[in-house]
């Protein structure tokens, strides 16, 4: 029975001194460093519900296309729309503001965009008494072109996958800062639009934004609208609401 113990209590400690060995060669070089542990937390903390995707890419486009709206090549083209009423203006408000370094040339949207910017500022405004901060509108290719040098991540300026910024339907809102009550009552809230098919929202992690295109159908929508039902914040998993929830009166948006 010693003998047996003897030989079991070997084993375990020339088990020990493999493990160990291992442990100081081989796994020191998998060995995490702050720099890489961090990493992996930011994308463990990293949950959207609207995770950017080449499918969102393509509805966003089939959108554009069933509206018969050009891609902006150029600022000669920007200032066309701008003139005939195509694209409108951004203003800043007591529920909306504007990002500083964005080039006042291009704060402007698509007028059903502008109405679903401010009725959504106000909503939030009602709920949070803070501003939603626009920081990117309408883009020339030219100008997307320019930012794929610089952002891999930056949808293409041209094919089927083309940003659709450049047609002026989508803004991108901002989502930095948020805390997790407001950043939960945003995806509430885009979650209701798109199952009405109404928005396609996608949560950008490189510039920690929502990015909102918003379709040709929303004025037709809005004009039906007194009320705009929205989830409460304090729940986990939205549901498709119904009109017993928390109501939001429509703002005064361009009509």
């Amino acid at each position: 029975m010693r003998r047996v113990f003897g030989i079991q209590f070997a084993a375990v400690v020339l088990l020990a001194l493999v493990c160990g060995g291992m442990s100081g060669t081989a796994f020191a070089v998998r060995r995490a460093t702050p720099q890489h542990t961090h990493h992996r937390l930011r994308w463990l903390r990293w949950h959207p519900m609207f995770r950017p995707s080449h499918e969102s890419l393509l509805i966003q486009n089939a959108e554009i296309d069933r509206l018969e709206l050009p891609r902006i090549q150029d600022e000669t083209e920007l200032e066309a729309l701008k003139a005939d009423g195509s694209l409108v203006p951004i203003i800043p408000s007591e529920t909306l503001r504007i990002e500083h370094s964005l080039d006042p040339s291009r704060r402007y949207c698509r007028p059903w965009t502008l109405n679903f910017v401010n009725d959504l500022s106000q909503a939030y405004y009602h709920r949070f008494h803070e501003q939603i901060q626009v920081n990117s509108a309408v883009r020339t290719v030219k100008v997307q072109k320019k930012l794929r040098r610089h952002n891999r991540n930056a949808a293409p300026a041209e094919g089927d996958t083309a940003s659709s910024h450049l047609a002026g339907v989508t803004v991108d809102l901002q989502r930095r800062g948020l805390s997790k009550e407001q950043v939960r009552w945003m995806e509430h809230y885009l979650f209701y639009m798109k199952s009405l098919g109404l928005v396609e929202p996608e949560e950008e992690r490189r510039h920690w934004c929502f990015h909102i295109m918003v379709g040709g159908r929303y004025d037709e929508w809005r004009e039906t609208q007194t009320i705009i039902p929205i989830d409460r914040p304090d729940q986990d998993k939205p549901q498709t609401p119904a009109p017993t929830q928390t109501e939001v009166a429509l703002g005064g948006g361009t009509k």
